[in-house]
């Protein structure tokens, strides 16, 4: 195959964008450079590497295939770059992504933990949706991820290579709602009390959900306000302006001015926080950082 560099990092940044537009402005690149780039990749490869529809891109079978090596050509050309610059290799580096909800519960203590016992260690880290973050780790852009699954808790995608999936944590749902509001006395509320209620929510996109609304109530509820961060939303609830859901490990991270109840009549909504990374070998740092993310999970768990 007749395929460039430049054609490959284009690739693998659609693949962990999910649209030619948000690949462009990584690269720095019109959305017409983009295209032209992925067409002559699909013409040396004589395959189509992507499904398109409205709002994005998938990989095909074809793109997740060339997508694998591409990660390990990439990656061994930046290494021989930072050798032949003289560089420090990056083996005491770990990127990390995580779910908002395991930010402040999870990853800031684990992060505390590590900078105390192993501060050699250099972490960075990224917030993200579990499809957007899965995205990345199959691009390589990361070491580690913390997501969230529904029961059954399948495994986040199906690609190939499968990818190593630990469970840590297994939580439930509950509802945030104003301390000084209708349900500031009690420890659980009904759905029919729930009607009408307006509902603090995140945005949803293509493949990726909405959250802070109960699944499955009854109606249409009401999202009048809409955060992606969890902390802007809590803070919207203790404002009185309305409710949102949010996992019971948590509760330590609530502000001033927050209740957490339960919802009677409903099934519990069980939550499971896993460690996820692609399979093979890893790195005495990336084991130092999951050795840290489970002691707290541990802890949470308790």
């Amino acid at each position: 195959m007749d395929v460039t560099l430049l054609g490959l990092r284009v690739l693998r940044e659609i693949a962990e964008r999910g649209t030619f537009t948000a690949a462009g402005e990584a690269l720095g690149y019109t959305q017409s450079a983009v295209s032209r780039q992925v067409a002559a990749l699909e013409q040396a490869t004589e395959a189509r590497l992507f499904d398109r529809y409205p709002g994005g891109v998938r990989l095909t079978a074809e793109g997740r295939a060339l997508l694998r090596h591409a990660v390990i050509a990439l990656d061994a050309l930046d290494a021989a770059d930072r050798e032949l610059r003289g560089e420090q290799d990056d083996t005491g580096r770990v990127r990390l992504g995580f779910i908002p909800a395991a930010g402040a519960a999870i990853v800031a203590r684990a992060l505390a933990v590590l900078r105390r016992e192993r501060p050699q260690i250099e972490v960075s880290t990224r917030e993200g949706t579990t499809p957007s973050l899965v995205r990345a780790l199959r691009t390589g852009a990361l070491d580690l991820a913390l997501l969230s699954s529904r029961p059954p808790f399948r495994s986040p995608d199906t690609d190939d290579p499968p990818l190593h999936v630990e469970p840590l944590l297994e939580d439930r749902l509950v509802l945030a709602v104003p301390a000084d509001g209708r349900f500031a006395d009690r420890a659980t509320v009904t759905t029919d009390e729930l009607a009408g209620q307006t509902w603090i929510a995140s945005l949803a996109g293509i493949d990726e959900p909405l959250l802070g609304i109960w699944p499955g109530l009854p109606g249409r509820p009401r999202a009048q306000h809409a955060a992606r961060d969890w902390l802007t939303k809590l803070h919207l609830v203790a404002a009185g302006v309305g409710v949102t859901t949010v996992p019971s490990t948590l509760l330590s991270a609530i502000p001033p001015g927050v209740r957490l109840v339960g919802i009677e009549g409903v099934p519990d909504e069980r939550r499971r926080v896993s460690l996820v990374r692609l399979p093979g070998p890893t790195t005495p740092a990336t084991d130092a950082l999951a050795h840290a993310l489970r002691q707290q999970a541990a802890e949470l768990a308790e």
